[in-house]
């Protein structure tokens, strides 16, 4: 397997923090103040979580020819792994 590149380890560690973020607001015990700018940060990363996927996905589209030859991308079909 190989290892993780720069990408995938910021999107794990952004996780993490948004994980934390959520847990900090679902327990009800910061102020009023602190939970927003906390709902704030967390909606930031979510867009940034948001856009490595994005991103992700369109290295995964796949180069194909159809009929007549012509080159066109399709999504990439994870085989099923039993």
């Amino acid at each position: 397997m190989a290892k993780p590149g720069k990408q995938e380890k910021k999107f794990e560690k952004r996780l993490t923090e948004l994980e934390e973020i959520v847990a900090k607001l679902e327990a009800g015990e910061t102020p009023l103040e602190e939970s927003l700018l906390l709902f704030e940060k967390g909606t930031g990363i979510l867009k940034e979580l948001t856009r490595i996927l994005e991103e992700a996905e369109r290295k995964v589209e796949v180069l194909t020819r159809d009929m007549s030859g012509t080159l066109v991308t399709k999504p990439f079909e994870e085989e099923d792994q039993e």
